[in-house]
C-alpha cells in the first residue's frame, strides 16, 4: 500500500502554528508521511488565517498554484484548513473547484475522515466525494457553543495526544513548544473574525494542560507558551456534572461578567489563570520558561502579576494589545476598556514586575479615525515602554461587524502614512527600552544561527532536512522584521526541519535567541565549538550593545562543560 505523503503550510498566528502541529501528529499516527517539498506530496494542506488580508492573499496564491498543477494533470489532494475555510464556507470550494476538502479550526479532529472520504471516492466509480463528505465546518450550529457540545467530540483530545518530537521541531531545536489552554473568543471586537471562525471560548481542564506540559518536558522542552485569544480569562470550575470516565471535560468560559473586579478569585472549586500559572511552575519544574499570549488589558488581576513576580521561571513578558490610543476608536472597535484603564493596568504591571517586557498591537486607519484620534495613539506609544508593537493598517475583513457597520473611509495613502509614522515612533520607544539592558547579564534561549550569518555568501551552512518533515516555525524575529518594513503580517510557516551548522573554519558564528522578556539577543559562538551544540540551550550573555529590535552581547560560558542547559 502506498504511504501517503503530506505537505502542510501554515499562515497566520501562533494558534495556527499549534493547530498544524496537532494535525501533523494526528496524521503521522495514522501512517501519513510529511515532506517539506510540495512537489513530492500526494496531499497538500494549507492552514489558513483570516485575520490579516496579506496572509489570506498568500494562501489564495498557493491554492491557485496547486489548482493549476491539478488542471495540468497532477494527481494530488488539495485541502484548505483553518479560518478561511470556516469563514468562506462551501462557497470557497465552488469558487475553487480544485479544492478537494475543507476543514474549519473547530473540526480538525475530522480531517482524517475527510481525507479517507476523498480517497475512497477517487478509488470508486463515483470519482468525487459529495460536498458533505468533503467539508467539516462549525457553521452556525457551532458545536463549541455549550459545555455539552464541547464534550461530544474529540477535538480537545488532539492537544493531549500530540506527537511532539524535539528532533523534528525546528523551534530552538525542539526546546520550545506551544500549549493551548483556551479555544475561541467571547469578546466580538468589531474588526475581528475570530469569534465567528473559532467559536465560543472553551477552557481545557487544568489536569490535561499539566499533563501536556509534563509530556513536553519529558521530551526535552525547556519553554512552553500558553496560548489563548484571552489567556487571562482562563477559568475552570471543577465538580461540574459533565465528565467522561472520570475525566474532566473542556467547558465554556463563564462570560465577561465573571471577571469584573479584576479576577475570578481563588477557591477550591475554581482554577483561575493565576492558579494555573502557579501550578505549572510548581508541578513541572523541568520547564525553565513559561510564557503566555495573548492578554486582555481589562480584567487582568493583581493575582496574576503577583504570581509572575514570585515565580522565577514565569517569563516577565506581556503581550497586551491596545489597538488604539483613542477612547472613541476603542468604543467603535468594541474593545471594552478605555485608554485610562489600559494605562492603569500598565502601571500596575510595572510596579509589581519591574523588569516586565510589554508588547502590543495597534490598528491604524480604522473607519472614522481622525487626525486627533491618530495623535492620541501616538501619545499612547510614547507613554508606554513597549518593546515592540505589531502595527497594522486596517483592512475590512469579511464576516466581521465592522465591514457591515462602518464605511472604510480612510484612504490607503493616509493609512500608509500613519502606519509609517507609528513605526518611526515605536522605533524610538523600542530603542530606549532595549538600551536599559546594556551592561546587564541576561539568560538567552538560543534559537538559531542568525539570519545575517545564514545569508553570508562566505559562510557555508548545512541544512539537515529529513523526509519525515517536522515543524519549522518562522522565527518571531522575522515577524518583527516584517512589521518594521511596513504593512505588518505574520508570514507563512513552512514545514520541514532546519538545523543549520556552520563550517568550523569560517570564524565566529553569530547566534540569536531570546531573553525571558522576549528580547532578541545576538552573540558570537566561541571558537572551537560547533554552534549547533548551543542551539536549544539557555546561555548567559552580557549585553554590551542595543538597537531598535535587539540586544548584542558576549557569551559568558566558554567551555562545553559549562554550557547551561537548564
Amino acid at each position: 500500500m502506498h504511504q501517503k505523503t503530506v505537505y502542510l503550510e501554515t499562515f497566520g498566528c501562533q494558534m495556527n502554528e499549534l493547530d498544524s502541529e496537532l494535525v501533523q501528529g494526528q496524521l503521522e499516527a495514522l501512517g501519513y508521511r510529511f515532506t517539506p517539498d510540495d512537489t513530492r506530496a500526494d496531499i497538500v494542506l494549507y492552514n489558513t488565517c483570516s485575520v490579516r488580508e496579506q496572509a489570506e492573499n498568500k494562501a489564495l496564491s498557493r491554492v491557485g498554484i496547486i489548482s493549476q498543477r491539478k488542471r495540468d494533470g497532477a494527481d494530488l489532494i488539495l485541502g484548505v484548513l483553518g479560518c478561511m475555510a470556516e469563514r468562506d464556507g462551501k462557497d470557497m470550494i465552488r469558487r475553487h473547484p480544485q479544492i478537494d476538502l475543507m476543514c474549519g479550526p473547530s473540526e480538525l479532529d475530522r480531517l482524517p475522515l475527510l481525507l479517507d472520504n476523498v480517497a475512497k471516492a477517487r478509488a470508486s466509480e463515483q470519482g468525487q466525494a459529495t460536498l458533505l463528505d468533503r467539508v467539516a465546518l462549525a457553521g452556525s450550529r457551532s458545536r463549541r457553543s455549550t459545555t455539552l457540545g464541547a464534550a461530544e467530540d474529540s477535538l480537545e483530545l488532539l492537544d493531549l495526544s500530540r506527537a511532539f518530537s524535539p528532533d523534528l521541531n525546528g523551534k530552538a531545536a525542539g526546546r520550545s513548544a506551544y500549549v493551548r489552554i483556551t479555544r475561541g473568543c467571547n469578546k466580538f471586537c468589531t474588526y475581528c473574525v475570530v469569534p465567528h471562525t473559532r467559536g465560543a471560548e472553551v477552557h481545557r481542564p487544568p489536569s490535561e494542560i499539566l499533563a501536556e506540559c509534563r509530556q513536553l518536558a519529558e521530551k526535552g522542552v525547556l519553554e512552553v507558551t500558553l496560548l489563548g485569544q484571552t489567556v487571562n480569562h482562563y477559568c475552570y470550575t471543577h465538580g461540574t456534572a459533565l465528565s467522561m470516565e472520570g475525566r474532566e471535560l473542556a467547558q465554556v468560559g463563564p462570560g465577561l461578567k465573571a471577571f469584573r473586579g479584576g479576577s475570578t478569585g481563588t477557591n477550591a472549586h475554581t482554577t483561575s489563570f493565576a492558579d494555573l500559572l502557579q501550578r505549572i511552575h510548581e508541578e513541572v519544574p523541568e520547564l525553565q520558561r513559561i510564557r503566555f499570549v495573548t492578554s486582555y488589558p481589562r480584567d487582568f488581576g493583581d493575582d496574576i502579576l503577583d504570581v509572575i513576580a514570585a515565580s522565577p521561571r514565569i517569563c516577565p513578558y506581556l503581550h497586551v494589545p491596545a489597538q488604539s490610543g483613542s477612547n472613541r476608536m476603542l468604543k467603535l472597535m468594541n474593545r471594552g476598556y478605555t485608554v485610562e484603564e489600559y494605562l492603569e493596568f500598565i502601571d500596575r504591571a510595572i510596579k509589581r514586575v519591574p523588569d516586565v517586557s510589554i508588547a502590543g498591537d495597534i490598528i491604524v486607519g480604522f473607519p472614522g479615525e481622525t487626525d486627533e484620534d491618530f495623535q492620541a495613539t501616538v501619545n499612547l506609544l510614547r507613554q508606554v515602554p513597549f518593546k515592540n508593537n505589531f502595527i497594522f493598517k486596517y483592512s475590512p475583513r469579511p464576516g466581521t461587524v465592522a465591514i457591515d457597520r462602518f464605511e472604510d473611509d480612510i484612504p490607503d495613502p493616509i493609512k500608509r502614512e500613519r502606519n509609517n509614522l507609528l513605526l518611526a515612533v515605536q522605533a524610538e520607544v523600542s530603542e530606549a527600552v532595549h538600551a536599559r539592558w546594556v551592561g546587564r547579564e541576561v539568560d538567552v534561549l538560543v534559537e538559531q544561527v542568525s539570519k545575517r550569518d545564514q545569508e553570508r555568501p562566505n559562510r557555508p551552512l548545512k541544512s539537515q532536512e529529513g523526509d519525515s518533515g517536522g515543524v519549522t516555525l518562522t522565527a518571531h524575529g522575522k515577524a518583527l522584521a516584517d512589521h518594521a518594513n511596513g504593512d505588518a503580517t505574520m508570514g507563512s510557516v513552512r514545514h520541514g526541519t532546519e538545523n543549520p551548522k556552520a563550517s568550523q573554519d569560517a570564524g565566529p558564528v553569530q547566534l540569536s535567541g531570546r531573553t525571558g522578556g522576549d528580547l532578541i539577543t545576538f552573540f558570537n559562538s566561541p571558537s572551537g565549538i560547533d554552534p549547533g551544540e548551543l542551539i536549544g540551550t539557555i546561555q548567559k550573555v552580557r549585553v554590551h550593545e542595543s538597537g531598535v529590535l535587539s540586544l548584542s552581547g558576549t557569551l559568558q560560558s566558554q567551555l562545553p562543560g559549562t554550557l547551561a542547559t537548564t
